[in-house]
């Protein structure tokens, strides 16, 4: 099975300031709660997807790029700072890849489309950036039965 990028449903977003991951779940006194941090930024995320395209609501197979701009440390040397804007060098850091996924796609979840499993196929990419953001890009896609 092959599948095309045949809709013109393409939905992209910027999400500036410093990139996130999902936390763990927290345990109190009987129960457990998210961390405020990650529903703050997932709450960012719901806010700036809203402003810009209100609740497309997504109904088919969907498409995820994801792009980690991460901020370069101030003790940097210029020689590795410029192999770090020229992405020799790539953030092998925290947040993973998949936590900043799931924190994204946990947050678009009934806004963007019904349920995060629709998404067939995900890429995340981290970089290093004078201007720390994640750029997103949702495609919604058809699967074709061409081999």
């Amino acid at each position: 099975m092959i599948i095309t990028d045949t809709s013109a449903k393409v939905y992209t977003l910027e999400i500036l300031g410093k990139p996130m991951g999902k936390q763990r779940p927290k345990f109190g006194k009987g129960f457990t709660y998210t961390p405020k941090e990650t529903v703050a930024y997932e709450n960012y995320i719901k806010f700036s997807f809203q402003q810009k395209y209100g609740q497309p609501n997504l109904k088919g197979q969907i498409k995820v790029d994801i792009k980690v701009y991460f901020d370069i440390p101030k003790s940097t040397s210029k020689r590795k700072r410029a192999e770090m804007l020229s992405n020799i060098i790539r953030p092998v850091k925290i947040p993973d890849c998949d936590n900043i996924a799931k924190i994204i796609l946990d947050s678009l979840n009934g806004i963007a489309y019904k349920d995060d499993k629709q998404v067939v196929f995900l890429t995340v990419e981290k970089f290093y950036s004078d201007n720390p953001r994640v750029c997103l890009m949702l495609r919604e896609i058809e699967a074709n039965e061409n081999s």
